[in-house]
């Protein structure tokens, strides 16, 4: 027998509402309300509302909690300032990737570690084991919080309307403690759609109310419930990687074309972290010539392409494989993320195909991201 997935506290909200629910990591989410196309592109043009508490949140306090996350992460961490957050991420010994993350300085010793659903536990454990010999505490603090996300060009105003925040000279990945619809947050300009937006953690009991303030405040400018489903074209659209797809263990993060998270030049523990020597070498590696790269792939027809299939030449050489396709509201066409030959890499190229069913379809390489908006 398996343990039932978990339920946020906004479960009855969403079935009420009428949601398509799934398995996803353990919780049941909403995969979409009506049509993911229209959230897509309601996020796109105006503003979508999603709940995100499945994502695992993790605390590390103390007067070495920068020492421990700069030795058991492979980010500067701790050169984030008070009120900003980084993307980062977690890998072993031997350079793969455990997760990626986002880690808000909270105070001058208080970090919140933030972790994709699926890893919150590895984080966890990894952090732990870590830990020895730093003067640091980790809390689990995964039934602390509910997160809800406002993303989308209408997101700013919309917040506005419930909160006296500085929301103006909020930057982009940094976050503040305030008030929103009387609801105690921590309030921060980061997201994972490509569009302007926030993410709101408060306490699992509020969670109702403010998506309640949020749907009333957002009703004229177009806002409407989202889920999965479209949080993850609009994440392919914009070239951002989703473990389990882009990021593995089997990867490591200058595999994955994001060696600039990696930070060598630390300065605590004499620049030492986890995984730093197998990580030199694979920087190394991608300088010099990288087996594979990450690249996007756009449909010249309409067959969509899907995680696993392999990338091939017109004679039928596999040349790569793709990690995640889906069809592209924003381009119309359908469209994939893969790994292909280096050789392969550069957009433009012609002769590459998807082979989908054992036909051999042709798609045009394009450089990442398929999107970005207008700042």
């Amino acid at each position: 027998m398996t343990d039932a997935p978990r339920r946020t506290a906004l479960d009855a909200t969403h079935r009420g509402l009428g949601a398509t629910m799934t398995d996803f990591a353990g919780w049941d989410m909403p995969l979409r309300y009506s049509s993911e196309r229209d959230e897509h592109v309601a996020v796109r043009t105006r503003a979508g509302l999603f709940d995100l508490s499945h994502m695992g949140e993790i605390t590390v306090t103390g007067p070495q909690a920068a020492d421990l996350l700069d030795y058991a992460l492979v980010g500067n961490i701790g050169g984030v300032k008070t009120g900003r957050a980084r993307y980062t991420m977690i890998c072993e010994d031997k350079g793969g990737i455990l997760d990626d993350l986002i880690v808000y300085r909270l105070a001058d010793q208080e970090y919140m570690v933030v972790a994709n659903a699926s890893n919150a536990q590895v984080v966890l454990d990894a952090l732990s084991a870590r830990a020895g010999g730093f003067d640091a505490a980790i809390r689990d603090d995964r039934d602390a919080y509910a997160l809800l996300a406002v993303q989308g060009p209408e997101s700013p105003g919309i917040l506005k309307k419930l909160t006296d925040a500085d929301l103006d000279g909020l930057k982009y990945y940094a976050g503040l403690p305030g008030t929103v619809a009387g609801v105690q947050a921590l309030i921060a300009r980061t997201g994972y759609t490509g569009e302007d937006g926030f993410e709101l953690f408060v306490r699992p009991a509020d969670a109702v109310a403010l998506w309640e303030a949020l749907t009333e405040a957002g009703k004229d400018a177009g806002l409407v419930p989202c889920g999965l489903s479209c949080r993850d074209t609009l994440r392919l659209e914009a070239g951002m990687p989703l473990y389990g797809h882009e990021l593995t263990t089997a990867t490591t993060p200058f595999d994955a074309g994001l060696g600039r998270v990696v930070k060598f030049e630390k300065t605590s523990n004499g620049g030492d972290f986890v995984g730093r020597e197998a990580l030199a070498e694979a920087a190394e590696r991608a300088e010099a010539r990288p087996p594979r790269k990450l690249v996007g792939l756009i449909a010249q027809g309409r067959r969509v392409p899907r995680a696993g299939y392999p990338v091939v030449t017109a004679d039928g050489t596999v040349i790569g494989e793709v990690t995640s396709g889906a069809p592209s509201p924003t381009l119309g066409k359908p469209i994939a993320i893969a790994y292909v030959d280096a050789a392969y890499a550069t957009a433009g190229t012609e002769g590459v195909c998807v082979d989908i069913r054992g036909s051999h379809e042709p798609y045009e390489v394009t450089a990442l991201p398929f999107y970005k908006r207008q700042k």
